[in-house]
């Protein structure tokens, strides 16, 4: 068994690409329009859906805007540097709610990044092999 991809409602399907592509970097791997159901899919994903988990955005018509809850955490993203890596999203338009710093507690250095409906992307720098 493996995590095949995870599902975020979002707003506007056209900006939530642009986001994913354009400022995280990620590739548009294939959308999906159902008229008669009322939504649209897209994939995003920095590899094949046959070999990574991606993320599947979906938009049901008409909705701009979801109640996030306290239930849902975050999507984890693994990156070289995490401070570079929130330089390159802000410097491509998106918005970084946590500098790159050590994990409270460890040692690990994260930083957090949101998207345009408001989750959370969590960068995980990756430690260097040893």
């Amino acid at each position: 068994m493996r995590i095949l991809h995870t599902m975020l409602r979002v707003g506007d399907l056209e900006r939530s690409i642009a986001f994913y592509r354009d400022v995280m970097g990620m590739q548009l791997l294939h959308t999906t329009d159902r008229p008669e159901q009322r939504y649209s899919l897209a994939f995003v994903g920095y590899g094949d859906e046959a070999t990574g988990a991606v993320l599947e955005l979906t938009y049901n018509y008409g909705v701009e805007s979801y109640d996030l809850g306290g239930g849902f955490g975050h999507v984890a993203v693994e990156v070289p540097d995490a401070a570079a890596a929130c330089a390159a999203v802000r410097a491509r338009g998106g918005t970084v709610t946590r500098e790159a710093g050590p994990v409270k507690g460890g040692s690990t250095v994260i930083a957090f990044v949101q998207d345009p409906d408001g989750y959370k992307i969590e960068l995980i720098e990756r430690r260097p092999a040893s």
